[in-house]
């Protein structure tokens, strides 16, 4: 599919949007109400079980399709087969209509309709491939967990599937800040459309609490988090997968261990998500603070703008080393051109805090344009159309433990816009790495863990294959050459 325009797409500024409206089903010449049981969040969150209308996921501007046999429409009980797949074709209608309404996007990358298997075999897992979004089951501390009954999953891997419409480009290139972008949104994509059920507004508005404290919307995937930990205690926070209240700073990808217990701070993608989420949260909770502090329709504002930025800031952002520095750069880019500059100081504040971007950055009135600098370019290759114009770079595969031939892969080398960056951890900026070094550091990172598929590439006596690990990418034959590109977003344990 050809790369989406950075323009064009979006959607014009509303004044907030409104809960879902699940089309209902008509019968008989006559308007028919059916209803099924659905979770607004993670089964563990604490809350039970809602009673909704039928979703009709045929009728979405972006389409989906479930794989398995559609249950006749009623109430069933949790732990049925038939509540876990209203459960999630409730979460897929909402996550549909809610992105389709801010993007305008009417199909996906596989096409016009969006594939989901909800129970594709045994492992804690659930993967976006661009076929389509698969979830699966498995047994831990002597339960069965389906990671396609959660909303926040469910609604996480579709994040993937938007972003990849968004923004193709993103898919292959080596990149270990554009990798852990592309989870950061799955997590910001559960969070933003969670916040369209009223029943989750009604608690977080209950009791006059702050917004910027955990809560069961900060807090992701509690169910798969569980299982998780069960395999491995470290690997997960004591209530949840991930939660969008932490406390990380920036650090440069390639200063951080390949792996490290849940507390730390790493490279690795869903680990170093955690500092844009971190982010994007309190930039959400300032937002609130300037529109006048939380309630229901202040919520639904804030979510609405939030949205409209992200979605804006992701298809201009340059495809570049700091990643995140530029799209924080786009964020107050869009609010200045959507919202007059209303979100400013609540966007800037969260972004510097974060380490996102640097003190120094935010210094002039005005975004300053990136200045025109000589980069790194040794070995690099003609943009492929492939790779919807970005730059390959060929590297030894002696570097990889592979021996033999070189291998291409894609490198974050678009062109700056904006001249910021992200701050070091004592002060002043961080370093920017060259596009080769980021592509490399990454590289070297998924042949260090297991993460690719070496097929038959590279002398046998020499590789190491890591048979029993999951595998995100793939080494391929294309146009003569060996390359390295992405199978899947996958979000079980490494």
């Amino acid at each position: 599919m050809a790369a989406a325009k950075k323009t064009g797409t979006m959607k014009k500024m509303g004044k907030g949007l409104k809960p879902s409206k699940i089309v209902k089903p008509k019968a008989a010449g006559k308007e028919a109400t059916q209803k099924v049981a659905a979770w607004d969040d993670d089964p563990m969150s604490g809350a039970l079980p809602v009673t909704r209308d039928l979703p009709d996921l045929s009728t979405a501007a972006m389409k989906v399709k479930i794989t398995e046999a559609v249950p006749a429409p009623k109430v069933y009980a949790p732990g049925s087969r038939e509540f876990r797949y209203w459960a999630a074709a409730d979460a897929l209608a909402r996550g549909s209509q809610f992105w389709s309404s801010i993007t305008g996007l009417k199909r996906w990358q596989p096409g016009d309709t969006l594939k989901v298997t909800l129970d594709a075999g045994a492992e804690l897992n659930a993967y976006y491939d661009r076929v389509g979004l698969s979830f699966f089951h498995d047994t831990a501390g002597g339960k069965i967990v389906y990671s396609g009954e959660s909303p926040d999953v469910v609604c996480h891997e579709m994040g993937h599937a938007v972003l990849d419409v968004l923004r193709p480009e993103l898919w292959d290139v080596m990149s270990g800040e554009v990798a852990a972008f592309h989870e950061s949104f799955g997590d910001m994509s559960a969070i933003l459309i969670g916040l369209q059920l009223s029943g989750i507004r009604q608690q977080l508005t209950a009791g006059g609490s702050p917004f910027y404290q955990s809560s069961r919307l900060s807090r992701l995937a509690e169910q798969l988090g569980w299982a998780l930990r069960q395999r491995r205690p470290d690997s997960a926070p004591p209530d949840c997968l991930r939660n969008a209240v932490n406390s990380f700073f920036y650090r440069a990808p390639d200063t951080l261990r390949p792996s490290g217990p849940d507390s730390e701070l790493t490279s690795e993608p869903h680990s170093f998500s955690r500092v844009f989420t971190g982010g994007f949260y309190e930039a959400l909770s300032n937002m609130l603070e300037t529109i006048g502090g939380i309630n229901d329709a202040n919520l639904l504002e804030a979510s609405d703008a939030m949205a409209h930025l992200l979605a804006d800031a992701v298809q201009s952002a340059s495809v570049v080393p700091e990643f995140y520095s530029q799209v924080a750069a786009h964020f107050l880019d869009a609010d200045r051109r959507l919202y007059q500059g209303k979100y400013n100081e609540a966007l800037k504040s969260a972004f510097v805090r974060r380490g996102i971007l640097s003190l120094q950055s935010m210094v002039s009135e005005e975004l300053s344009p990136a200045a025109s600098t000589s980069r790194s370019t040794r070995g690099m290759v003609a943009p492929s159309p492939a790779a919807n114009g970005l730059p390959t770079v060929k590297m030894s595969g002696n570097d990889f433990g592979m021996g033999g031939a070189a291998i291409v892969m894609y490198v974050p080398g678009e062109t700056r816009k904006f001249g910021v960056s992200s701050a070091a951890p004592a002060m002043g900026a961080a370093p920017q790495p060259t596009d080769e070094q980021s592509a490399r550091s990454f590289a070297e990172y998924l042949f260090r863990r297991g993460r690719v598929d070496l097929k038959d590439h590279g002398n046998p006596k020499m590789r190491v294959t890591h048979p029993y690990a999951r595998k995100t990418h793939e080494l391929i034959k294309r146009d003569g050459d060996v390359m390295l590109v992405r199978r899947n977003f996958d979000c079980g344990l490494d």
